[in-house]
């Protein structure tokens, strides 16, 4: 997927695969700009085809059918928003309404996907407020948004989400902005909306803390590129692209030993607008003095299987990459 812009062609995302499964949670991690919202937003069609080149496909199967994204009508991919994929924003504050009560906007997911008069889908949203946690639902319905506070907020995010039970939600950074506690109910609630409706979970987050909490597999990118993709103990345990390493040295765990010093990931990011012709993380890669002929420079990486289950855009084998740590 790429951007045209004055400066070049911004090549936001490039040879990204991943699935994702009823029932489970994909965790998509990575810096601002690695591709993660981008790659979101077109699996919902979000993007303008006018300003946006985007190739391959994002097939999404739901009751026996599978509909291509990319190539579907205006029309399919609108029936599939919000109905069978749903989507909650970074920001909830911006992505509701002001001028509008919490009910109101509640309703109107319903009544898009649904054939039902305003009463019925009254009584439908005020269940799913009820459901996702908002205290006293039936009187609350008719508040505005800036009576509510950032995690209630959020939880109203979710109901318009999940109101019209999803087949996949997508999880925007959901707890960004929100203090520990609050941050740990609004997992806790994701986590049981999809038990509720057995849903896949896209989450999307530079969290990791939040990773290790409720995914089950990772998807680590980088530039626009995924660079490792496993389930999450195993990427925990045993991460073997550069960067992951780095990502899990720069935040503090209970299994670290004591005294342990946290370690920065060197340099920035590479201009999508003119990456390196190898290994995008070679400018900032501690291991790319061990791989031969500097063919991090001049080859770029294709995701090849490392360990079982366990993939990564490296030219080192896990043992080789394990062997200098």
């Amino acid at each position: 997927m790429a951007f045209p812009t004055e400066d070049g062609l911004v090549q936001a995302t490039d040879d990204v695969s991943f699935h994702v499964d009823l029932g489970e949670t994909l965790a998509i991690v990575g810096e601002s700009g690695s591709g993660k919202s981008v790659s979101s937003m077109a699996i919902m069609g979000l993007h303008n085809p006018k300003t946006a080149k985007i190739s391959g496909q994002v097939l999404i199967t739901s009751m026996g059918s599978t509909t291509d994204v990319v190539s579907a009508s205006s029309e399919t991919v609108r029936k599939l928003r919000g109905g069978t994929v749903s989507m909650i924003f970074q920001d909830p504050m911006s992505a509701l309404h002001p001028y509008f009560t919490i009910g109101n906007q509640v309703s109107e997911a319903w009544l898009l996907h649904n054939d039902g008069t305003k009463e019925d889908a009254r009584k439908k949203s005020i269940e799913m407020l009820d459901l996702v946690g908002i205290s006293d639902a039936k009187n609350r319905f008719d508040s505005y948004p800036h009576q509510f506070s950032g995690g209630m907020r959020q939880r109203v995010m979710i109901a318009m989400a999940l109101v019209n039970h999803p087949k996949i939600l997508i999880a925007d950074e959901p707890t960004t902005a929100l203090d520990v506690t609050v941050q740990a109910q609004i997992l806790k609630l994701l986590k049981d909306m999809q038990k509720e409706f057995n849903m896949a979970v896209i989450l999307i987050t530079h969290d990791m803390g939040v990773v290790a909490e409720v995914a089950d597999r990772i998807n680590v990118m980088y530039a626009g590129r995924l660079v490792e993709e496993g389930q999450v103990d195993e990427i925990y345990k045993n991460p073997v692209h550069p960067y992951t390493i780095g990502l899990l040295q720069s935040v503090p765990r209970v299994d670290q030993i004591r005294g342990t010093r946290l370690k920065a990931i060197p340099g920035q990011p590479p201009s999508l607008i003119s990456l390196p012709g190898g290994c995008a993380f070679e400018p900032r890669c501690e291991f790319a003095k061990y791989v031969p002929d500097n063919r991090c420079k001049s080859t770029r990486p294709e995701v090849e299987i490392k360990l079982a289950g366990h993939q990564a855009r490296c030219h080192l084998s896990a043992q080789e990459v394990r062997s200098h740590l």
